[in-house]
Formats: C-alpha cells, sequence, structure tokens
C-alpha cells in the first residue's frame, strides 16, 4: 500500500537586487510564524557578509524576537559549493522547519537556486553522454550564450570570455550536472513528500531599483565594505582569483586591492554591473513566468495587505486566483509602475 503524501506549502519570495526582499521575506515570517531559507549563492559563505548583502540584523524583529534563517554562514569562502548541494541542504531544511510546526519561507536573488526547487531539477551525475554533448555543441554561439544566461544570469564567462565557446559548454554541463551519484540521490526530494508554492515577488521600477542599488552601493563602501574584502584575502586566505569568481562587490573590489582599477573606476563599473544583473534577474524571472510559475508581483509598501491576504488563503489551502500581473506586461523607459504605456 502506497503511503499518502505529505504536502508542505512553501511561500517564496523573490525579485532583483535591492528591491527589499529580505525585509518583505521576514515580515511575512513574522506574520505567518516562519522560518526562511536563504536561497542566495553568496550569502551561504562566512565572512562575505557586507558585500553579500547579508544584513543579520533584518531577522531581528522590533520586539526583539528572532526570524529563525537557514543556509547562511555555512561554509567558508575557501570551500566549493554548488547547486547540487544547495538543493540538498534547501530540501533538509524544509523537512527541518515542517518538523518545527512552522511555516516555510524560501527567499533569495539567485534566481537558478529558487528555480531548482520550484521546478524539480533532477541532476544527472557523471559526464555528459555523447549524443547530449553533440547536441548543445550543435548549438549556436548565440543559443549557447543564451543557455547560459538562463542558467547562470551572473555568469562571469559570459562577462569576460563571451566569445570562448568551449568554456561556455562546460558550464552548461556543470550546471546541469551534479559532481556524483552520492550527491545527485541527495538532491532528490523525498518521494513522500510533495511541496506547493505560493510565488511572491518584491516589484519596484526600474528607475527605483537603479537609485536603490546606488545608495545601497555607496552605503556598503562607507561601512568597511572593502576592509571586508582585505580580511578574506588576508586573514581567510581567499585568493583573488576566487574573489573575482564571486563576482560584482567581491570581483571590483579585488581588481581595485590589486590597484588593477582606481577607485571610481571601481566604483563606477560596478555600479554598472549591479545594474545590469538586475536587468537579468528581470529577464530570469520573465522566463521562469514563460515556463508555468505563476509570481504574484507586490510592490512592498503599498501592497502589504494584498500579500498577507493571498498568503492566508495560501497556507489555508485554498484555491487562489491567477496573478493579476506578469513581468510581460511592464514596459520600462518612462513606465514606473507596473502596466504599459
Amino acid at each position: 500500500m502506497n503511503k499518502s503524501k505529505q504536502i508542505i506549502p512553501i511561500l517564496v519570495v523573490l525579485g532583483p537586487t535591492a528591491s527589499g526582499k529580505t525585509s518583505f521575506a521576514v515580515k511575512l515570517a513574522a506574520h505567518f510564524g516562519g522560518e526562511i531559507i536563504s536561497a542566495d549563492s553568496r550569502q551561504l559563505y562566512k565572512g562575505m557578509d557586507i558585500g553579500s548583502g547579508k544584513d543579520i540584523t533584518e531577522y531581528t524583529l522590533p520586539d526583539g524576537r528572532m526570524i529563525p534563517y537557514h543556509l547562511i554562514d555555512i561554509v567558508e569562502p575557501t570551500q566549493e559549493y554548488n547547486l547540487a548541494q544547495f538543493m540538498k541542504d534547501c530540501h533538509a531544511a524544509v523537512r527541518k522547519i515542517h518538523k518545527n510546526g512552522n511555516k516555510v519561507i524560501l527567499a533569495g536573488g539567485t534566481a537558478l537556486y529558487l528555480d531548482s526547487i520550484l521546478r524539480s531539477y533532477k541532476l544527472a551525475g557523471g559526464a555528459p553522454g555523447q549524443e547530449e554533448r553533440k547536441s548543445l555543441r550543435s548549438l549556436s554561439a548565440d543559443e549557447l550564450r543564451k543557455k547560459l544566461a538562463l542558467l547562470e544570469p551572473d555568469s562571469e564567462i559570459l562577462k569576460n570570455e563571451p566569445e570562448n565557446l568551449n568554456r561556455i559548454s562546460r558550464r552548461i554541463e556543470i550546471l546541469e550536472k551534479a559532481p556524483d551519484e552520492e550527491l545527485l540521490a541527495a538532491t532528490l526530494q523525498d518521494e513522500n513528500i510533495q511541496y506547493r508554492f505560493l510565488v511572491t515577488g518584491v516589484f519596484r521600477s526600474r528607475e527605483e531599483i537603479r537609485t536603490r542599488i546606488e545608495a545601497r552601493l555607496d552605503e556598503r563602501l562607507a561601512n568597511g565594505m572593502l576592509d571586508e574584502e582585505r580580511f578574506l584575502h588576508e586573514e581567510k586566505k581567499v585568493s583573488y582569483e576566487k574573489l573575482e569568481f564571486f563576482g560584482l562587490e567581491y570581483k571590483y573590489m579585488a581588481l581595485y586591492l590589486q590597484n588593477k582599477l582606481s577607485f571610481s573606476e571601481m566604483r563606477s563599473q560596478l555600479l554598472n554591473k549591479i545594474r545590469q544583473f538586475a536587468k537579468r534577474q528581470d529577464s530570469w524571472y520573465r522566463y521562469m513566468e514563460r515556463r508555468g510559475v505563476p509570481i504574484y508581483w507586490f510592490t512592498p509598501e503599498e501592497e502589504w495587505e494584498k500579500a498577507v491576504a493571498l498568503g492566508e488563503k495560501f497556507f489555508a489551502g485554498e484555491e487562489l486566483p491567477p496573478p493579476e500581473k506578469k513581468l510581460s506586461d511592464i514596459f520600462y523607459g518612462k513606465v514606473t509602475s507596473i502596466g504599459k504605456k
């Protein structure tokens, strides 16, 4: 006799960098009695705090209560960590939170990590098959670049070596494959557990995101972000090559500390790259919608009550209405709110 499946509801909070995802997720967790699983590919590293936006104080409520969080500060920056390991750790955290009797809130900006859970990636172990590799090699340069951009929106290869098709192809293979069969088994969700998702998105106009990115960057630079980079390199013994691999803040600070960029060049180039990253996140979320993932977008200040009402329906097991808005309906430029112009 088959054991009936256990249904675990998961409330997802996503959105572009600097949109305020963490504070929105913390408010939701406080309201619903939840614990947060971070889906951020850099916040899981110890010591990478300011540059990754790992503001632990955000998890403390005004009354002093602490919202429990998971998958933050779990590995050293000198260690390797990949998608398959995230899936393994995320599934374990979901089970732990559910066992605690609390609601699961999955929040973060690493779209590949979020998508792997939402769409139940099943990573195959070992090297790709001959036919699979042949199929990949048959793609045009543009097709390969687009495929890698979807798998890894912040790809350093696409930034620095967009013409290196061998590296692009190999990176795609790595992202689509787990390193070994043991890890493959660990990434698979328990067959007796089924997830049910409500995916919410924090929406702000592109102009607001651009402004918030710049203000946040200057605040981080004024509050010790460069000292953090020096500590990682000098005390944690993280090589400049590895710091550059982490991308964005860590890459450009490493270039500055190696005297390859002036301070003004570092700030200017980094600001531009973070803004480009926000656009790539937007593209990924549109891709998720096209692949059938409904995302409910809310402006965090004006639509808080609507988000709470939807969450209450979701956790009560009620049928949800379709999303009122889609990113495909958003046209940027002079538009400052959701909708067409």
